[in-house]
């Protein structure tokens, strides 16, 4: 899994495994359409653009779900007439997840996407001053996006030793 699809479609796979004998013909073959589709997701995950990142794709994956959650948090506001005027918990639910879109956006561009991704964390936690309930939610998800930046980081380490280890 992960590995790129060379020019004449095919995966390579171990070797050996449990259950198969070490021969000669061990690439996966793709179909055409198999081989677009997993061309595209590559393009679209921006795995052609540079170096992939684990860490990044960990950060868009937390946002992604993150800005569900922050919608809600945005109509619990709204609904339970925390703020006066009422629409004020829509402005902050929806502003919160237009930063979470623009953070998704940028993912790829360096390092911006991955400090927004704190930023929207912090002001999360914020949310908790006008709907208590909201810590609960805010320390999960920074907790998650705490675990996914150092473990990401970790794993981009690694596979950039890996490949410095192979000559690539």
């Amino acid at each position: 899994m992960g590995d790129r699809v060379s020019r004449d479609n095919t995966v390579p796979e171990p070797a050996a495994g449990p259950g198969r004998e070490n021969d000669s013909d061990d690439d996966l073959k793709l179909s055409p359409s198999e081989t677009m589709a997993h061309n595209s997701a590559m393009r679209i995950s921006g795995a052609r653009r540079g170096a992939q990142s684990t860490q990044k794709a960990l950060a868009s994956i937390v946002l992604g779900f993150e800005l569900i959650v922050v919608v809600l948090i945005g109509l619990s506001l709204f609904g339970l007439s925390v703020l006066e005027p009422r629409e004020l918990g829509l402005y902050i639910g929806g502003g919160l997840g237009l930063l979470i879109i623009v953070a998704l956006g940028i993912m790829r561009l360096g390092r911006a996407g991955i400090i927004l991704g704190w930023i929207v964390h912090a002001l999360m936690l914020a949310t908790a001053i006008l709907l208590p309930m909201a810590l609960i939610v805010g320390l999960l998800f920074t907790g998650l996006w705490i675990y996914c930046m150092v473990k990401g980081a970790q794993i981009d380490r690694n596979r950039a030793a890996w490949l410095a280890a192979q000559g690539g």
